[in-house]
């Protein structure tokens, strides 16, 4: 039995009806890696013996009778800048190559009280900064679908070992659409939940303003299950919303009639794909045979996103990355007094990508240019927010596509970090405003590459985009 190619859910029941062993599931998931791995390059680090650990735990309470929860048992990886107690997180950068942090995230504390087994912890951008996981300090993951593309990124690792089966579901982080454009690039679901939704203590920090853990998983109905594991407020995090946090599953309903759906006009640029642009279009009649209204909107500021994410963006990365310096902790490369030793170390140890965004949020941040550039930034931000706030007024979901491309061929955009930057086109405005999306995978092009589909919600509101992300997958070709 391929245990691999089932879902969290399908899982769970197996697991119940004791027709699988965790530890079974477990090795199986692990012979997966072994055949899969090689040519992938998902994983960072492989915590097998834990994984056996934790799997022959949940067999014990099972052989007793005992209930277990929903993601007990199931395989799952994290992206390698979430903070695991005795496991290396390496954020993929060679200054934190040796760090092993002493405390878990918040996110680990509830999937660990749950049992779910961590396989490993998976490649990304490094620090999360880039859209193809060719940023990686150790090695660039492959797409599943073609090994000669990206798998997106910065979660291409949580992306591609989902599509690949080397992990159930995984955990990804987003700030500027690092969990949707590989979820979309890959062919599975990635979530991005509101801003304070999901606490982000032990998140190495990009971005603070902008980050947000999410799950990447097979379908819908696995991503609702992890949400309802790892939502909820934390005395950790400042920014963590005291919200209640409904049970997503219940949201899992197939019908969205009368649910007005936003088209906003400036989504379809210039040098979209003819096949994405067309594959959303057709998902969009499918949304208006099951029911629901399509109304065509505006949002005026989308095409000062991008500019105004690449300036607050990297400003708050230059500020969190300062204490990289070769003396708390991390790398260090010796020179001559201090400053000839932090100089040594950030000019080795960071890779091209960071240092970039380091120095345009340094110069940004500069005395001078503040009020030209960050401060300017923050106002068009609250400009994107607003017209997300009056299209709400007239609609209860947006559609987009989740990316204007399919994934590119490795090495297609190394040179030329402009073009990588446009790609987030349609992700970016999400992060800004702080609002939910998630991409569900709508269509493949004539080269069987996948295409992914956004849907975007009100603030706090990832129960209707659940609804109309799940009524799509059950109604879809």
């Amino acid at each position: 039995m391929k245990l691999y190619e089932k879902t969290a859910h399908e899982l769970h029941d197996l697991l119940k009806s004791k027709e699988i062993s965790a530890t079974e599931l477990t090795q199986n998931l692990f012979e997966r890696i072994d055949e899969k791995e090689k040519e992938i390059g998902a994983y960072l680090e492989i915590t097998k013996s834990q994984a056996l650990e934790t799997a022959k735990r949940v067999d014990e309470k099972i052989s007793r009778g005992e209930e277990i929860a929903p993601l007990e048992g199931i395989p799952c990886a994290i992206k390698d800048n979430i903070c695991t107690k005795g496991v290396k997180t390496t954020c993929a950068s060679k200054i934190l190559e040796n760090f092993v942090p002493p405390y878990d995230a918040t996110v680990m504390t509830k999937l660990n009280s749950q049992n779910a087994v961590m396989l490993g912890k998976v490649n990304m951008d490094e620090f999360a900064m880039g859209g193809s996981t060719e940023n990686s300090a150790y090695h660039t993951t492959k797409n599943p679908h073609n090994l000669e593309r990206v798998p997106g990124g910065s979660s291409g690792g949580s992306a591609a070992a989902v599509a690949a089966g080397e992990a159930i579901f995984t955990l990804g982080s987003d700030t500027g659409g690092s969990i949707r454009q590989p979820a979309s690039y890959c062919g599975v679901v990635g979530f991005k939940p509101t801003y304070g939704r999901i606490s982000r203590y032990g998140l190495v920090a990009f971005a603070s303003s902008l980050d947000q853990i999410g799950p990447l998983t097979k379908d819908v109905t696995d991503c609702a299950t992890v949400l309802n594991a790892i939502c909820g407020l934390d005395e950790m995090d400042s920014t963590s919303t005291a919200a209640a946090v409904p049970d997503f599953t219940k949201s899992l309903v197939n019908d969205v009639k009368g649910l007005k759906i936003g088209l906003p006009k400036e989504y379809f640029v210039d040098g979209m794909d003819n096949e994405v642009a067309d594959a959303v279009k057709s998902a969009t009649k499918l949304f208006e045979k099951l029911g629901a209204e399509i109304v065509e909107i505006s949002l005026p500021h989308t095409g000062f996103a991008i500019s105004t994410y690449y300036l607050i963006a990297p400003a708050e990365a230059a500020t969190n990355l300062e204490r990289y310096d070769g003396v708390s902790y991390g790398a260090r490369v010796d020179g001559v007094d201090v400053v000839e030793m932090m100089t040594n170390t950030r000019t080795e140890k960071f890779g091209e990508e960071v240092k970039r965004r380091i120095m345009i949020g340094n110069y940004a941040l500069s005395a001078g240019y503040y009020d030209a550039y960050y401060l300017k930034a923050l106002k068009v931000r609250t400009l994107i927010q607003k017209d997300f706030t009056d299209a709400f007024k007239n609609v209860d979901v947006v559609l987009t596509p989740t990316a204007p491309t399919v994934a590119f061929k490795i090495g297609e955009m190394a040179n030329d970090p402009l073009k990588m930057y446009l790609q987030d086109i349609c992700t970016v405005p999400v992060n800004l405003a702080g609002l939910p999306g998630i991409s569900v995978p709508c269509g493949f092009n004539k080269e069987n590459l996948p295409i992914g589909l956004q849907l975007i919600g009100k603030p706090l509101d990832e129960e209707t985009i659940i609804r109309a992300a799940f009524t799509f997958e059950q109604n879809r070709d």
